[in-house]
């Protein structure tokens, strides 16, 4: 009896035990089920929306899908401006006004960067169209107004509009730099040597070095070496200018009181000249002579057979001997009227780019791209003809602080024999014009 009675209890036991197993397993496949059903339910109402938004763009076109799109994340809406007014109503003396450069030459840029500057459209929003992106960098670049007024111009973010001259300011630099700012073959050379003579009176001469500063905001880090000889902050660079009143070489990015020389002896401009890449195989005759095309340079700059530079007129008077002989003079008085070729570039580009002559609020990791960029616009603009405002010129000489002089560096003695050969053959050269 006992043995029957535990056999039917173990049985009972075995019988609840599968009875609930059955039970665990049908609520775990009921949960399953349900998760299932929510998921459809979800991607069936993701769909239906994405459905929904695509017909309201087929409807309602994509200027009105942009207004909606973009309302959730930017309190800009109005495109008005730049849709109707600046693409569809402005005159040729309107683009060269706001954007500094004629509509042949803007779309000429637009297509030569849409490489670098096309993005793709989203799910949330349109992407920017790379003409629209081009437009606002520009204005940034020209009038160096805030921000803020540019987002409210262009109906666009803040953070938009500093995305946009970043990435312009890059794309130029990399895709634009190989045929706006290179070094110049042979008939570059013969022809910037030609045109030196013909409008500035001084032979055998391709191009001229000059120094800009840019005034930059106080640094975070190591701000007294950004002071320059004027007592402002900049960012210091070396152009050299050719016949043309082009950009042939830029070197950027130095603090404002690195000395100039300095800057000089260590830019590939120095090896260049110097290795005589800035003259023929053969260099064309001077006063009877073989010599080599020369630079022009400011008194920072170091004397070199291949750079002249003025005579020190002040030095001799202050060492007891007499004012520089009549040549010297006269030599000096030529190579100052050429020395305004490079003053007139760097005052064009100023006044072209404003963002150059105001103080310039971006991060010091964005002014030495910026500065390269602007001087391959000038070189665009310059070649493409565009015509220049001389109210910009007056808009320059009233905003900006004067650029800084620097002090004339010692003698060091390199070259310095055959560089004084080659000047005193100038000095003959203009002696003999005058006479």
């Amino acid at each position: 009896m006992e043995e029957e009675e535990q056999r039917r209890a173990l049985v009972l036991l075995l019988t609840y035990a599968l009875l609930k197993r059955r039970r665990d397993l049908n609520n775990a496949h009921a949960q399953r089920r349900a998760e299932v059903q929510r998921r459809v339910r979800h991607r069936q109402h993701f769909f239906q929306r994405q459905r929904r938004m695509l017909m309201m763009m087929i409807a309602g076109g994509v200027r009105s899908d942009v207004r909606i799109r973009t309302r959730p994340w930017t309190t800009t809406q109005s495109t008005d401006w730049w849709e109707r007014v600046a693409m569809t109503e402005f005159q040729p003396p309107d683009w060269l006004d706001k954007f500094r450069m004629s509509r042949e030459t803007f779309f000429y840029l637009c297509d030569e960067l849409r490489p670098r500057l096309a993005r793709q459209d989203t799910s949330f929003r349109l992407a920017l169209p790379v003409e629209k992106r081009v437009a606002v960098a520009l204005w940034r670049l020209a009038s160096n107004v805030e921000y803020r007024t540019i987002s409210a111009l262009f109906g666009v973010g803040k953070s938009t509009v500093c995305r946009c001259v970043r990435d312009m300011c890059h794309a130029i630099v990399a895709l634009l730099s190989a045929v706006y700012l290179r070094p110049p073959g042979e008939p570059e050379l013969e022809a910037s040597a030609q045109l030196f003579l013909s409008k500035w009176g001084f032979p055998h001469c391709v191009a001229a070095i000059a120094t800009l500063h840019t005034a930059i905001i106080t640094p975070s880090n190591n701000a007294s070496d950004y002071a320059n000889p004027a007592g402002w902050l900049s960012v210091q660079s070396q152009v050299a200018v050719s016949g043309r009143g082009q950009f042939w070489d830029v070197c950027a990015s130095f603090p404002g009181g690195t000395d100039p020389a300095d800057i000089f002896q260590n830019s590939s401009l120095w090896a260049t000249a110097a290795g005589g890449g800035l003259s023929p195989a053969t260099p064309p005759a001077f006063m009877g002579k073989p010599l080599r095309y020369v630079l022009l340079g400011e008194a920072c700059y170091p004397l070199q057979s291949w750079l002249m530079k003025a005579y020190p007129e002040e030095k001799g008077r202050r060492a007891g001997h007499p004012a520089p002989a009549e040549p010297r003079r006269l030599f000096n008085r030529r190579l100052a009227r050429a020395l305004r070729s490079s003053s007139e570039a760097l005052l064009r580009l100023r006044a072209r780019w404003q963002c150059l002559s105001k103080r310039n609020d971006c991060g010091l990791d964005l002014v030495p791209t910026m500065i390269l960029a602007c001087c391959i616009l000038h070189n665009v603009c310059e070649s493409h003809g565009d015509a220049f405002k001389a109210e910009w010129q007056v808009e320059v000489a009233e905003a900006e602080s004067p650029q800084p002089s620097h002090r004339q560096p010692p003698s060091t003695g390199v070259d310095q024999g055959r560089a004084e050969e080659t000047r005193n053959l100038f000095c003959d050269y203009f002696q003999e014009q005058n006479m």
